[in-house]
């Protein structure tokens, strides 16, 4: 199980590596990427993921033939599997195992959308009803590209939310979009307000496309104060309502 709301299950075949749009030589980790914080842990145990160092852990995939009940499986949720440092063939090889365990729903999710339109020119991106095809989006500035005038299945996760959201189409609009904050101790960190979430859904809405909102937007951060020894509320709810969290395969 995960821990990740949206998903049933999580595979890493290229271990801990969330570069976005850097290189291997030059690999730029986010200031609120949580897979670096998990890999200075050394959660799993592994050297090289403790160090953030480029490699894989394709032992990974051997799961998804394992799992024989069908579960909704986000791969690469430490880093990101379409980074520009990563070869064609280790983006290959995921897609190949992923084929052959088809009773899996699979979600792929990227910083860096201009890969999902090389592999596609170059005909290496493959179309199938299980894989959804993400992109990570955090302020309107992002690019999103997709795919456009194709079957593929797209979504958006505005996560963390830095600014508020207006026209979400940019050119066809995406099969669903997933909300959060961004968590954390980060210095500067932004409090998404609850009108930009509202915007959101609402514009949804109108176009007829789910909508999930992740537990974060309804979490509150207390802290003992110092000098009283009370407990102060330091970070209060961003969503006060009931979540909506929709999926968009439930009638499949």
């Amino acid at each position: 199980m995960t821990k990740i709301d949206w998903s049933d299950e999580t595979i890493n075949p290229l271990g801990h590596g969330c570069y976005g749009t850097g290189t291997k030589d030059n690999p730029k980790i986010y200031p609120y990427c949580y897979a670096a914080k998990m890999a200075k842990r050394n959660m799993r145990g592994c050297d090289l993921c403790a160090k953030f160092i480029p490699h894989t852990h394709f032992e990974q995939l051997d799961k998804l033939k394992q799992w024989k009940k069908p579960k909704t499986v986000f791969v690469q949720s430490m880093g990101d599997l379409f980074g520009d440092w990563v070869s064609d063939e280790w983006i290959e090889k995921v897609f190949d195992a992923c084929k052959k365990a088809p009773q899996h729903r699979y979600l792929f999710l990227t910083k860096n959308p201009k890969r999902y339109l090389k592999l596609y020119d170059e005909k290496k991106f493959p179309y199938a009803e299980n894989f959804w095809f993400g992109t990570t989006c955090t302020k309107p500035s992002n690019e999103f590209t997709f795919v456009k005038n194709t079957p593929y299945k797209c979504f958006v996760s505005i996560e963390p939310l830095l600014e508020p959201f207006g026209d979400l189409e940019n050119g066809e609009m995406p099969d669903w979009i997933i909300i959060g904050r961004e968590t954390g101790n980060r210095k500067d960190k932004i409090i998404p307000k609850k009108e930009w979430i509202e915007n959101i859904v609402n514009y949804c809405r109108e176009k007829n496309v789910p909508v999930f909102m992740k537990n974060n937007l309804a979490e509150e951060k207390w802290c003992k104060d110092k000098k009283t020894g009370e407990m102060i509320l330091v970070e209060p709810k961003v969503w006060d309502e009931p979540l909506i969290q929709e999926f968009p395969w439930r009638d499949e």
